[in-house]
C-alpha cells in the first residue's frame, strides 16, 4: 500500500514578509478572523505556531481595548 506524499506547507505569510502584528492595527487583525469575529485556526490562516499565538494575543488585547468586537451581531 502506497502512501501519498504530504505536500510541503507554504511558509507563514507573516514570516515571509517579516510583519509583526499589533493590537493597534485592527484592520490587519480582521483578515485572520471569520465573519462572526472568531479567530481562524492555523490550518485556515496559514500561520506558523509562533505567529498564531501572537495573533491570538493581539486580538484579545484589541478586544479588551474595544478596537475589535467580542462577537458580531447578525
Amino acid at each position: 500500500m502506497q502512501r501519498g506524499k504530504l505536500k510541503g506547507r507554504d511558509e507563514c505569510k507573516l514570516c515571509e514578509h517579516e510583519v509583526t502584528l499589533t493590537y493597534k492595527q485592527p484592520d490587519e487583525l480582521k483578515r485572520f478572523m471569520n465573519k462572526l469575529g472568531k479567530i481562524l485556526p492555523r490550518r485556515a490562516s496559514r500561520l506558523c505556531a509562533k505567529h498564531q499565538r501572537q495573533l491570538a494575543r493581539q486580538v484579545k488585547r484589541a478586544r479588551k481595548m474595544a478596537l475589535l468586537p467580542y462577537e458580531v451581531e447578525q
